[in-house]
Parts: C-alpha cells; structure tokens; sequence
C-alpha cells in the first residue's frame, strides 16, 4: 500500500477543532458525540466528526489512531466506513476505566447497529487499523505496533454501495472531551486474498 495525503478528505459532522496537515489529523472532540442506531439502547446518535475520502471497487486502507491524553469513559477514536445514517461501520479503541479499554467494532446495517469487543489494558493509548473490501464484505484488522495485524472481524453490508466513504472519526458520548490523532494514512489495492474453494 502506498501513503496517501488529505487533499481528497472532506468532513462528516465538522468538527469546531481541528488539525489537518499532509498526513496527519487532529480532532478535538466534543461532549455527547456519538455514532449508534437504535440497537438496545433505542436512541439514535451521527453527530461523530469524521474526516473521509470516496473509494470505489476493493480496497485496503490503513491508520494509525491515537488518543493524545487520558481519556474518559467511552471516548473513541478509529475508522470509519460509511455508506449514509443508517449504513456504516466503526471501529475503534474506547476508554472504559484506568483498568481496561475495550477494542472493538460497531456493524450498522438498515439502521441497526450491533457491538462487538474485546478488553485490552488501558495504558494502550495508540493502535492501528486496516480494513479491506471485497464487494460488500469487509475484513477489519488490528496492530499495536503497525507490523503485524490480527483478524479483528469479518462482516457484510447489506446495503450495495460501489462507492464507500473511508476515513476517521471521534467522539466522546458523554460530557468530556480530548484529542484523538491520526497518521500513517495508506490506502491501495485489496490485501484479503480472494477465498478459494477447495474440490
């Protein structure tokens, strides 16, 4: 994959602070910013601020995601895959408490979103991302030091899009706030091996 700059982002939720140079982004998040679709809590929450550019076809794109300061429960930073409102997948590492955060992942599809996590120490401050399409599967990976990547999920969206809008985001739920960083922005042709029958 290649390194990319930012001249073709553009914001989702325009954040009031914020940082954008070549290859690198800084948001200030805001307090009750959030992204989630009904799923058993019942409320409905975009107003995350998102950085995106448009990719069309199979794709791998890669970022490494950092929270500058401690942060408070639930604040997040990580990727972002969004069709619209009701189509989109996050995925992120949330502070929970001085013990543990939680790396995880929230799958929209049709206005319904679900959560699937794992703990990991809260003294994990950055992590880096990598997600690839193959038509209207995704397969999302993570690293702690950008080298070697570990399967997070697999996942379909239901809604067909040829174009996805591809990026970053933040946000901090409840009333707190905190700067998330982004770098090592890389995009390029699909790095999940196309799967093979065996007969």
């Amino acid at each position: 994959m290649e390194k990319r700059t930012l001249e073709n982002f553009e914001w989702i939720n325009k954040p009031e602070n914020f940082v954008v140079d070549r290859n690198r982004v800084l948001i200030e998040t805001r307090p009750e910013t959030d992204l989630w679709q009904r799923t058993y809590y019942g409320f409905q929450n975009a107003n995350a601020p998102a950085f995106v550019t448009s990719l069309n076809g199979d794709f791998s794109f890669e970022v490494k995601a950092e929270f500058e300061e401690t942060a408070f429960r639930y604040d997040q930073c990580g990727v972002l895959l969004f069709i619209d409102n009701e189509n989109w997948v996050k995925v992120s590492v949330e502070y929970e408490n001085e013990t543990f955060a939680r790396l995880g992942s929230v799958v929209t599809n049709l206005g319904f979103s679900d959560w699937a996590t794992t703990d990991i120490p809260a003294g994990i401050s950055e992590m880096w991302y990598r997600v690839s399409r193959r038509g209207q599967d995704l397969y999302i990976e993570n690293s702690v030091d950008g080298t070697g990547f570990r399967q997070m999920r697999m996942l379909h969206l239901h809604k067909a899009s040829v174009e996805i809008k591809v990026g970053v985001y933040a946000c901090s739920p409840l009333k707190s706030s905190f700067n998330a960083v982004f770098s090592e922005f890389k995009s390029g042709p699909c790095l999940w091996p196309e799967y093979e029958t065996h007969k």
